[in-house]
C-alpha cells in the first residue's frame, strides 16, 4: 500500500502550517484526494510541498514554482524542468548580485551623508 499523508502529517513533517497546504491547494499546486472531508495527500504531494517551500526560500514567486512543477515529467528525466530550473536560479542570482550592488552604492551615499552632517554638526559647535 503506498504511503499516505494527511494534512496534519505533511504540515508537522514540513513545519507548515495547515492553513499554508490549503492556500497551496487553493493555488491549484497541490491536489490531494478526499475522503469525505479528509484530505489523502499522496507522496508527490509531500515532494510537490517541498518544491515549493525550496522555491519561496530562494526567492521564487509562486507562479515560478508552479511553472516548474507543472514541467515535471519522470518519463524524460525531468529535463525540461530541470533546465527551466537553472535558467531561473541564474536569473535569481543576476538579481541579487544587482540588488548587492545597489546596497553597497546605498551605503556609500549613506557614509557620504554622514560625513556632510558631522562636518556641519562640527562647524556650529564653533
Amino acid at each position: 500500500m503506498a504511503t499516505t499523508y494527511s494534512i496534519s502529517d505533511l504540515a508537522r513533517e514540513l513545519d507548515v502550517t495547515p492553513r499554508a497546504i490549503r492556500f497551496y491547494e487553493e493555488q491549484g499546486m497541490l491536489a490531494p484526494e478526499r475522503r469525505g472531508q479528509e484530505r489523502i495527500f499522496s507522496p508527490r504531494d509531500l515532494v510537490t510541498l517541498k518544491l515549493i517551500l525550496r522555491g519561496k526560500r530562494i526567492g521564487f514567486s509562486l507562479a515560478e514554482c508552479k511553472e516548474l512543477i507543472d514541467l515535471y515529467d519522470p518519463s524524460s528525466g525531468n529535463r525540461k524542468q530541470l533546465e527551466t530550473f537553472m535558467e531561473k536560479i541564474a536569473a535569481r542570482r543576476a538579481q541579487l548580485e544587482q540588488q548587492l550592488l545597489d546596497i553597497r552604492q546605498m551605503q556609500l551615499e549613506l557614509d557620504t551623508a554622514e560625513e556632510r552632517c558631522l562636518a556641519a554638526l562640527a562647524e556650529t559647535d564653533m
